[in-house]
């Protein structure tokens, strides 16, 4: 573990810090401010979900092209684009004009820099330049995303305890200014000389595979095993968008959701540190089939219980699912389709699970607007979860026969 720790600490700086602030396009941090954003424009949970999927759709489609700029263009240059982005998106959203459009625009660039393009460019940086390490670099850099769903709530309720709440945007903003770019240039100094190390490696490497978009897209296994990757963000960010919805149904209180995205922020962390080393140790395509188990009991405890403990219990195994899930489908990719444009194929990958991430938000808030509730869209995630497991596994018994 001190060699992994040695090999490349700056890069492991960069991955956790740019991927923490990612945090501020995530459904999470965003969803937070559900009831403020509805009031303020007058819509429903549908209506709301619907701006949000439709800007989150257009960002994935966007996603796909602009990310193959991280194999073409120098990491430093990228990511200060990026997060410039994120910064102004942050500052919009400080703004907010009333006008649907202005709504849209700004869940927009929040979405396509900060889950799409900031994450993307801290997971792939780790899946690349860490090679035989690559299952803990990931958990590494996920930790950082999930130190943000541990910390950033809290300060988020705290702030808007004592200001009005898109103040907490300013100050997300000005953070992405003052605190991450600075640590950015700091973490990518002499980026030339490790990326011309990385390129060296791989043309002496005669096992190396290098998969064009392309020939993914024609490929059998990537609508294998591309289900079971977007899985838990389809039912993972259609469960936090309307999270104020399942707290008031289940009598929890903001609070406790508050308390409860720590237990989510720490067995995250715990899925991350079990998950990392299995990933290393065995092959990434037959224990990945495991990996939605935890969602599967966490939808579980949602249907059936709802005391003060469940929240806890729920949350836990939610953010448990995730910590988990990172590592398993950072590297599954990687070893499906190679690294020499790991970032290309990343970005598709990616782009899938902010698709998913954004269909969720609509489905589930057009569920609870003709009536339904927190049992239909229990079952409807059940029913995704069994179907993704179902693939990947009949896939590997074949193989094997």
């Amino acid at each position: 573990m001190k060699a992994f720790f040695s090999f490349d600490p700056k890069l492991l700086l960069y991955g956790f810090v740019i991927i923490f602030f990612a945090s501020y396009g995530q459904t999470f941090f965003i969803s937070i401010f559900n009831a403020e954003i509805r009031n303020f424009y007058q819509l429903s949970d549908g209506e709301f979900g619907l701006v949000y999927a439709l800007s989150t759709l257009t960002s994935s489609f966007m996603l796909v092209w602009f990310v193959k700029l991280i194999d073409r263009i120098d990491l430093r240059i990228y990511s200060l684009i990026i997060s410039c982005g994120l910064a102004l998106a942050c500052f919009g959203m400080f703004l907010l004009i009333k006008q649907i459009f202005f709504l849209f625009l700004i869940i927009f660039t929040l979405r396509f820099f900060g889950q799409g393009a900031m994450g993307h460019a801290g997971e792939t940086s780790l899946a690349r330049y860490f090679d035989k390490d690559r299952g803990k670099a990931i958990s590494v850099g996920t930790f950082g995303g999930m130190f943000g769903v541990m910390i950033l709530p809290i300060l988020a309720v705290y702030i808007m305890n004592s200001f009005d709440w898109y103040a907490v945007w300013l100050i997300a903003s000005f953070s992405i200014l003052i605190v991450f770019i600075p640590i950015l240039i700091f973490s990518l100094h002499k980026q030339n000389i490790r990326h011309n190390n990385f390129i060296n490696t791989i043309k002496h490497n005669p096992d190396q595979k290098n998969w064009k978009i392309r020939e993914i897209i024609l490929d059998k296994k990537f609508y294998i095993y591309l289900p079971i990757s977007i899985a838990t963000p389809f039912v993972g960010t259609g469960l936090q968008f309307h999270q104020i919805f399942i707290i008031n149904q289940k009598g929890w209180t903001l609070d406790m959701l508050g308390q409860g995205f720590v237990s989510f922020g720490m067995f995250s962390i715990i899925g991350l540190i079990i998950g990392g080393p299995i990933i290393d140790k065995f092959d990434t395509k037959k224990t990945v089939i495991y990996s939605l188990l935890p969602l599967f009991i966490t939808i579980i405890v949602l249907i059936f219980f709802d005391n003060y403990i469940s929240i806890f219990i729920y949350m836990s195994l939610l953010g448990f699912t995730i910590g988990i899930g990172a590592p398993f489908i950072g590297a599954l990719w990687a070893e499906l389709y190679g690294l020499e444009n790991l970032g290309s194929i990343k970005g598709l990958l990616h782009a899938s699970m902010v698709f998913a991430s954004a269909l969720s938000p609509v489905i589930f808030g057009l569920i609870i607007d003709i009536g339904f509730g927190i049992l239909t869209i229990s079952i409807i995630s059940l029913l995704i979860i069994a179907i993704s497991t179902f693939l990947p596994l009949k896939y590997e018994k074949q193989s094997e026969s």
